[in-house]
């Protein structure tokens, strides 16, 4: 049985990059950059005023100053500051020539007409000087990037505004199980609603993929064989949940292996999440996740997600917080890597959340995060400094 990080290692160097498109700045959220990104021109592209004032020499900074115009963001300059002159100025305007520093107009008085005097002790220059944010021809964003806002904002900046970003994923989504009902039904004796699919959708959503439903798949060989063909010829991967343990009727690993699936793992050292599947064919990846959604989710969230990054071409690491256990956290069993839900309290203390085990999802719903223990530790005493992976 292999641990958490011999089977990380394992989807992440079977996974090949997908290929990439171009797309509209507006749309461009959350997608992986396919390649470096280089700004056109320098930013800011002239030395601009940082402050409301008066540009000038700061040889003249004791003199009475003559204000020759007034320069507005936007406009350009019609005057060479000379000697005791200045320029009024607004902020993010173009400094003009013969000025190499800006008064703020909070330090200076008009002692008359069109003039001004510098009454402060001592200023900086306040200018921004051309390119010293950005040079042209320099590389502002790496390949591998995941755009997030500031990013969008960094792209528009230097020109970018259809960025050649990765592919996203298609991935097939089946949920094997014959006491599965849709969300919008009620159980009968012996059933349970469906929602794995749904959290799995939601999860590769988040991430950029595209997540095709394929519904409930019974727990029949030729039903899961005829499933998972069909959804291996339309996605790049393909998430079955449930079908995978040791029971009577878990045909999921058997059946991917008489596709011609290429089975690498049968089984994961952590809590939850033992029976868990992975498998490629030519260019599709299979999974096949525990059928209770906590476990389905803690899978996802620590071996799929990695994958699925990996296959735009963005090395994707967990956030995760470290703060002290409110409560001493323990356990019977070690031969596995566990998992716990927990919540981050006010004074930044972990807290782990009531907790049934893997078919609980109400737990996951209270949760901030997961704490781990490893393998062959039973306890982790109160106060103890944890790592808590955030979901």
């Amino acid at each position: 049985m292999l641990t958490l990080e011999e089977a990380l290692e394992m989807v992440l160097s079977s996974a090949r990059q997908l290929g990439s498109e171009r797309v509209d700045l507006a749309v461009a959220l959350n997608r992986i950059l396919a390649e470096d990104v280089t700004s056109d021109i320098d930013v800011p592209p002239f030395d601009r005023s940082a402050m409301d004032g008066y540009a000038c020499r700061r040889t003249d900074l004791a003199s009475e100053l003559l204000v020759v115009e007034t320069i507005r963001a936007g406009c350009a300059p019609r005057e060479t500051v000379g000697p005791n002159q200045c320029s009024k100025i607004m902020t993010g305007a173009v400094v003009p020539q013969g000025a190499d520093c800006v008064i703020m107009k909070e330090y200076t008085d008009a002692p008359r007409e069109s003039a001004v005097r510098f009454v402060g002790d001592k200023t900086a220059d306040n200018i921004c000087l051309k390119g010293e944010d950005i040079g042209a021809g320099e590389v502002v964003l790496r390949g591998g990037t995941r755009i997030r806002p500031q990013h969008i904002a960094t792209l528009a900046t230097v020109g970018c505004t259809h960025p050649l970003v990765s592919e996203q994923p298609k991935v097939g989504i089946l949920s094997t199980g014959d006491e599965l009902v849709k969300p919008d039904e009620k159980p009968g004796y012996s059933q349970i609603r469906e929602s794995n699919s749904h959290q799995l959708s939601a999860q590769i959503g988040q991430i950029g993929g595209m997540a095709r439903n394929y519904g409930i798949v019974p727990d029949h060989r030729q039903d899961t064989d005829k499933a998972l063909r069909e959804a291996m010829a339309e996605n790049d991967v393909v998430i079955l949940s449930g079908g995978v343990s040791a029971g009577d009727y878990d045909f999921v690993p058997d059946v991917m292996t008489q596709i011609g699936i290429n089975v690498l793992f049968r089984k994961i050292a952590i809590k939850p999440g033992k029976p868990t599947v992975f498998g490629v064919w030519d260019d599709v990846y299979c999974f096949g996740l525990p059928g209770n959604p906590v476990s389905s989710f803690v899978v996802f969230e620590l071996l799929v997600k990695p994958f699925m990054y990996r296959l735009m071409g963005h090395d994707y690491r967990p956030p995760r917080v470290r703060v002290s256990l409110a409560t001493k956290v323990s356990r019977r069993k070690t031969e596995r890597r566990s998992w716990i839900p927990v919540v981050i309290m006010d004074d930044l203390r972990a807290e782990p959340v009531e907790y049934h085990g893997s078919a609980d999802i109400r737990a996951l719903a209270d949760a901030h995060g997961l704490i781990s223990l490893d393998i062959g530790v039973a306890e982790i005493p109160e106060g103890t400094t944890v790592w808590v992976v955030l979901i």
